[in-house]
């Protein structure tokens, strides 16, 4: 993996290269060193620019290589992030690094190259603000400490997957920022509101910290400190608050996913302001290099969320969730019942008793837990989608008539419609032919 690092030899510039050298060493990879000149300047210019960009080109390269860098370097002509990423794809590059926009840079950048090139490269992008962190990690004096913004998409978990892959060259501490909007994940988890729209319950807490901890959960590993979670309730733009919780934990990195928007994609793009605002050097991993094919980890399945009604049909997929957690794990069984009482009824202690004659004779085997809830709502799928959200399940499983016509509009409608607005696998169970 080519580390190219792009270079236009002002004191920022100088500290985005001395990165890019002792992570080159630090992971034993080959360094190029890139200035583009502009195409106007060039041909206005001609030779005489040439010559002096190649002259501070190889004095740059002498500089890193007392680092003890493999450098090699190259001057190109054209629009910078056009040329930048064109040849950081001809040479196999796995890393772009590059310094920061100015405080001087119209908008902080926007519209400049950094900008330009975090949606034009197919490859994770450093902006360096600070080279410190990065010396201090190489020589082995500290650990480095990464932020990774957390939420449910294929961006972060590229994001995610990035950070893992550097965790094997040394001690990396992690924190794990999930900024969120309450009255969008009381909605979304299917839980009450606060009193106050800022207000956050104990139990929305506690379920948005198990989420996080499960989607950062791939990151730890045996020698590595392990992985601290930080909420951050808030309104408006979600990357202002990563940012401000990136600088209040300290750390030397922010890594955010990216779905490389453009144009007014970018208002909303939390890498795109996270690149500009940020204080700390920033990471930003386009969805294209998410790991796919023999490369994809399989899963390690924790729990699985199976909803009946009570029909043989339906009854059917419970034995199939617990055969889903063969190693331990938890299975939530479920049914949705009446609307909520402030005293339990006969009917959801009914509803409870028939749940656990449901269960298969060796449910509690090989470690695994059970728990069963009536769950209240007028939409059987929308209860059954936020008690998944909730209960942070890996898989969904429900079962389904397999036949056609009235009688699937009529049986098959919640399973249908789980499956059409599931945002994790749905496991659909069909009774046999005949």
């Amino acid at each position: 993996m080519t580390i190219l690092c792009a270079t236009h030899f002002s004191d920022a510039a100088q500290r985005a290269t001395t990165a890019a050298a002792e992570l080159a060493r630090k992971l034993n990879e080959p360094l190029f060193l890139v200035h583009v000149l502009p195409g106007d300047l060039a041909r206005a210019f001609g030779q005489t620019l040439q010559d002096t960009a190649t002259s501070a080109l190889q004095d740059e390269v002498r500089r890193v290589e007392k680092l003890g860098a493999r450098v090699s370097h190259q001057l190109l002509t054209g629009e910078p992030a056009e040329e930048l990423a064109r040849f950081a794809q001809e040479k196999g590059a796995g890393l772009v690094v590059t310094a920061g926009p100015t405080s001087a840079s119209p908008f902080l950048g926007v519209g400049g190259t950094v900008d330009r090139l975090a949606t034009a490269l197919s490859v994770p992008l450093l902006v360096v603000r600070d080279v410190e962190p990065f010396e201090a990690w190489v020589a082995g004096t500290r650990p480095l400490k990464v932020m990774l913004g957390v939420d449910r998409s294929q961006p972060f978990e590229a994001a995610r997957d990035w950070l893992r892959a550097l965790r094997r060259y040394g001690q990396v501490e992690v924190v794990a920022g999930r900024v969120y909007w309450p009255h969008e994940e009381y909605q979304r988890m299917g839980l009450s509101h606060a009193h106050a729209s800022q207000d956050v319950s104990p139990e929305l807490r506690r379920s948005l910290e198990n989420e996080v901890r499960t989607l950062a959960s791939p990151l730890e590993a045996q020698g590595q400190p392990p992985v601290r979670v930080r909420l951050e309730a808030g309104v408006g733009r979600i990357a202002d608050h990563l940012v401000a919780l990136a600088a209040e934990e300290k750390v030397d990195l922010l890594v955010v996913g990216s779905h490389q928007r453009r144009a007014m994609g970018k208002l909303w793009s939390v890498s795109h302001h996270a690149l500009r605002l940020a204080k700390m050097s920033v990471v930003s991993v386009p969805v294209t290099v998410a790991a796919r094919g023999s490369a994809v980890p399989i899963p390690e399945l924790r729990s699985v969320l199976v909803a009946t009604d009570f029909s043989d049909v339906a009854n059917r997929a419970i034995p199939y969730a617990f055969s889903l957690l063969p190693n331990g794990g938890t299975v939530y069984v479920v049914t949705v019942g009446e609307a909520p009482q402030a005293q339990v009824t006969e009917s959801e202690r009914d509803s409870r008793q028939r749940l656990h004659q449901l269960m298969p004779r060796d449910a509690d085997a090989h470690g695994r837990k059970v728990q069963v809830e009536v769950l209240a709502g007028q939409d059987v799928a929308t209860a059954i989608l936020q008690a998944a959200q909730r209960f942070d399940a890996d898989v969904i499983c429900v079962g389904t008539h397999g036949r056609t016509g009235l009688k699937t509009v009529l049986m098959g409608s919640v399973a249908k419609a789980v499956m059409s607005r599931a945002d994790r696998p749905v496991m659909v169970v069909r009774p046999p032919e005949g």
